[in-house]
């Protein structure tokens, strides 16, 4: 061959690929492409997530309706929660009617929420022209209305304020059950007195209190009264249709409960938050299907239940195991020496042992 003659290039024979290798190429790229979108969605749920629990956790102001339920969301349910709306300074110079009422206080779920509501004597048109009347006889969508106008309107925001007190339905439960019981009407009268208390601390000037009753009116109205001496006090029946700031309060503890049943979150299981459990009376059959549907063997019910209801007690006695606890035996000599327990970490100077809860126990709430 002569050396200037060019060399055939090497012939490269092209073949199909086989129908199995195409198939196998083309599931690979699908998975690919399935974990980036996954990877993808995940991230921006992990985005939303973080934004969402930074928009709760910096909400410690309720000026509107829209706040209240974040607010309320952000708050450990387990205990009571209060709130004092920032005070207009009319109501620290001119003489105050304060209102004070409750709502939830039949219901065997949910928390029992006391309000108060508060403004100068001579403003109570301004109540009148909310239309404050007795919030069972409105809508839902009125109350809410009136609600978000005492916190957004000029006028009404000015010189009219309220707080609220949400009392854990685990609170009430345990202070009906423990040894020392204390009644539903106590735990409402000591959280009247409390946020009477907390007005008159964030400098209220307070002429007149007008309070919804809980038991008989005249035995209320004397316990007030030796309180608070300083004011004139009312108590009646039916305060909330007679006068318009006991309205008022009503329809901010009203509001307040409804609005709470709404954001509730179960820590005890992420699948009751979907769960439906209606109004929370006892002849919901809403309510009535959650509670026999929902009855753990040995825990009993989540903590938005009363246990202490009547409702409660016949749902768990037809599911839950029947338990018994040993009654310490006060008839047994104590002995004089030193207590092993004084060893234990954690024992205090009588030798008693600081317990902390068991951790299964705790973490099932």
């Amino acid at each position: 061959m002569d050396s200037d003659q060019e060399e055939q290039p090497n012939k490269r024979i092209k073949t199909e690929p086989k129908e199995d290798e195409i198939k196998s190429d083309i599931k690979k790229e699908e998975t690919q492409l399935d974990e980036i979108v996954q990877s993808t969605k995940a991230s921006i749920k992990h985005e939303e997530d973080d934004a969402g629990a930074d928009c709760i956790a910096t909400i410690d102001k309720i000026d509107s309706l829209k706040s209240l339920g974040p607010f309320i969301a952000a708050r450990d349910n387990s205990q009571n929660n209060l709130y004092f709306q920032d005070l207009p300074e009319i109501c620290k110079s001119e003489p105050c009617m304060l209102g004070v009422d409750e709502a939830g206080r039949g219901p065997v779920l949910g928390p029992m929420v006391y309000g108060i509501a508060f403004c100068p004597i001579t403003s109570e048109q301004i109540l009148v022209d909310l239309g404050c009347a007795d919030s069972k006889q409105l809508t839902e969508e009125k109350r809410e209305n009136i609600f978000n106008e005492m916190n957004i309107a000029e006028t009404p925001r000015a010189c009219l304020g309220w707080a609220v007190e949400l009392i854990s339905p685990n609170v009430i439960s345990t202070s009906m059950l423990r040894r020392s019981k204390c009644s539903l009407n106590e735990v409402s009268m000591n959280s009247a007195i409390g946020l009477i208390q907390r007005a008159v601390e964030e400098g209220v000037n307070i002429a007149e209190v007008y309070v919804d009753t809980v038991g008989p009116p005249e035995k209320y109205q004397d316990k007030l009264k030796a309180i608070f001496p300083q004011f004139k006090i009312t108590v009646a029946k039916k305060a909330d249709s007679t006068y318009p700031i006991v309205s008022a309060a009503s329809i901010c503890a009203k509001v307040t409960r409804d609005t709470a049943l709404k954001v509730w979150k179960f820590p005890e299981s992420n699948e009751l938050n979907s769960v439906k459990f209606g109004s929370g009376y006892p002849g919901d059959p809403v309510t009535k299907r959650f509670l026999t549907e929902n009855v753990d063997m040995f825990f009993g019910f989540p903590r938005l239940v009363r246990f202490s209801w009547a409702t409660a007690e016949n749902a768990l006695a037809d599911k839950a195991m029947e338990m018994e606890f040993d009654e310490p035996d006060d008839q047994k000599p104590k002995y004089a020496g030193p207590k092993l327990t004084q060893f234990f970490k954690g024992a205090t100077k009588t030798g008693a042992v600081q317990r902390k809860p068991c951790r299964f126990l705790k973490s099932a709430f």
